[in-house]
């Protein structure tokens, strides 16, 4: 399954990374992070982001600046997988600022939109409750973001 990142920013980008012996698609780097990496969702999903898309942060401090997102911002608000998705979308689509960005508003109108489709709604509090799996928390809604 293709996540909606990769579908925003095809157009620029591989979909995929190569190493040696396989290809890693941003779901597999997501999860990774979030898995094996202890990150919150919003990390995981704008580091692997970054990782993939060469978007150019600072990779050993990047992941701070949406770290407050994990976990619906601790109360069930926004997911942080999206918020993390939306903060990559912002690098890669924004010129300068995000209002005088032509189409960036309805860019993110669209994400937003696929997001809450492909994850039954945008609020933690409601995605959770259907895709959290004991011993794997909400890997499938950073593999999904």
């Amino acid at each position: 399954m293709t996540n909606i990142i990769d579908r925003m920013c095809m157009p620029r980008y591989n979909q995929t990374i190569s190493t040696q012996e396989d290809t890693i698609m941003l779901a597999d780097v997501a999860e990774k992070y979030f898995l094996e990496g202890d990150y919150n969702c919003a990390e995981s999903v704008l580091l692997a982001a970054n990782e993939v898309y060469n978007l150019g942060l600072d990779k050993e401090n990047c992941h701070r600046l949406v770290s407050a997102f994990g976990g619906g911002m601790g109360c069930g608000l926004l997911c942080g997988a999206i918020a993390g998705a939306m903060a990559a979308l912002g690098q890669e689509a924004v010129n300068t600022r995000a209002h005088v960005t032509d189409g960036f508003k309805d860019l993110c109108a669209g994400m937003a939109a696929e997001m809450d489709a492909a994850l039954g709604g945008t609020n933690c509090s409601v995605i959770k409750p259907a895709l959290f799996v004991e011993g794997r928390r909400c890997a499938e809604t950073v593999r999904r973001a």
